[in-house]
């Protein structure tokens, strides 16, 4: 991996809160993800299973972590399952996690290799009463593909159908959500990283560039800063291309007059940054640009002040689709009328604003969170208010990803990224 080791601690740490909610003798699995096969011989670039990575650091394919903290045999309370390195393999394929390295990594004392599986795990079962299987109920999901994850819980239930089953996920979702300070040291990574790629493209940007040459400047930078690249596919949307919200094609000319949105954000040992900021092509807004420009920013700063401890997912988009409703009668976008006649499922203010202003982001960009529960301290959510305007040519969104604190507004991990105005200006014309 690019990345620097991460403290263990952080593992440890996840796997102990995990197994305290855990119900009495029971065991829990979590499987790597698949190499996906492209064609022929290809395969596409390996991400692992974030609940796994979660839960002990490994970061390299058919990887398995069993949890069964009642287990008679204390060895037997947490165990790491791993494809077994060779001399062959370190010639081919790179070298892999060694028994030892595997400790270093994940402070997992017993480590078997994958070939071991089946006699070790029929062991453990005949010792447990409950299963914890992994599933994936993020609301976003939309899983296509069968996971090695799926076939595994599929199978094992198959061949194991008196015990009972539980599910990992509300555990997860749970613990997820409320980040450890070693986690926002590795969010606060991927922010400083993405910091350097904005800051390379607001001197590179000009009249007739390509996004996909700002896609690649971004690149560069992100991967000279140890990262593995984007976090998710970047949008960089030039002109009217901007009120298409995941426009991601990125092959126009970038114009002289335009503004481009750019949704950019790097990862850094599997946790994700997620920015957006919208900058003028030729280096200075137009008036009405800047009218509009400076109207999200507003929302953005008045939404950011909303997410402390105690406040409710629902009613906090609520209250910012009144500061957008506010500022879209300002801008002369609605009137008086559109507002009063509206529909309450499908506000006036829906037409240039139409998605959420925040989700979690961590392990994943949009990272599990309970949102029918209040904000708590460390929590992670990005603030990201938009108009969309293509009579006028141009869409404007403004993102930034904050820490909750126990008290006052949230902590900033892109408080040092080019927001305003004359700091936009100011760094695209030095």
């Amino acid at each position: 991996m690019k990345y620097d080791l991460i403290d263990r601690n952080l593992f440890i740490h996840n796997r102990k809160e995990f197994m305290a909610a855990m119900k009495p003798n029971s065991l829990a699995v979590f499987n790597s993800n698949d190499i996906y096969p492209i064609g022929s011989d290809s395969t596409m670039p390996f991400q692992q299973n974030r609940d796994l990575f979660f839960l002990s650091g490994v970061d390299q394919e058919e990887s398995i972590l069993v949890l069964f903290p009642d287990c008679p045999k204390e060895k037997h309370r947490e165990i790491l399952f791993l494809k077994e390195t060779n001399d062959h393999i370190a010639v081919w394929e790179g070298e892999k996690l060694t028994k030892e390295k595997a400790l270093e990594v994940s402070g997992v004392k017993t480590v078997y290799w994958i070939q071991e599986w089946d006699k070790v795990f029929y062991e453990l079962m005949t010792q447990a009463e409950t299963l914890y299987i992994n599933t994936n109920e993020h609301y976003r999901a939309n899983v296509e593909t069968e996971t090695r994850e799926a076939r595994f819980n599929k199978k094992i239930k198959e061949q194991y159908p008196a015990h009972s089953v539980a599910k990992s996920n509300p555990i997860l979702q749970r613990l997820r959500s409320v980040k450890n300070p070693i986690e926002i040291d590795l969010l606060q990574k991927a922010c400083d990283i993405t910091e350097k790629g904005f800051k390379r493209i607001l001197q590179f940007v000009k009249p007739g560039v390509m996004e996909y040459e700002i896609e690649a400047e971004f690149m560069h930078e992100f991967l000279r800063n140890r990262s593995r690249g984007f976090a998710y596919t970047p949008i960089v949307a030039s002109g009217n291309k901007a009120n298409v919200l995941h426009y991601i094609v990125n092959n126009a000319e970038c114009k002289a007059g335009d503004l481009i949105l750019l949704d950019v954000g790097a990862e850094y040992a599997n946790y994700s940054s997620d920015m957006t900021r919208t900058i003028p092509v030729s280096g200075r807004f137009t008036a009405r640009q800047k009218e509009v420009y400076n109207a999200v920013l507003r929302v953005k700063k008045e939404a950011t002040k909303m997410l402390t401890p105690g406040n409710l997912w629902g009613p906090y988009h609520e209250e910012v689709g009144k500061l957008m409703t506010s500022e879209l009668l300002g801008l002369g976008l609605l009137d008086k009328a559109d507002v009063q006649n509206e529909n309450k499922d499908w506000p006036a203010y829906k037409k240039y604003f139409m998605h959420g202003t925040s989700h979690h982001i961590g392990l994943d960009t949009h990272d599990y969170g309970l949102l029918h529960e209040p904000m708590q301290a460390n929590n992670v959510f990005t603030v990201e208010p938009g108009i969309y305007i293509p009579e006028e040519g141009f869409g404007i969104r403004l993102e930034d990803d904050l820490v909750i604190q126990e008290q006052g507004e949230p902590f900033n991990l892109m408080r040092n990224i080019p927001l305003e105005v004359e700091e936009i200006e100011d760094w695209m014309n030095r």
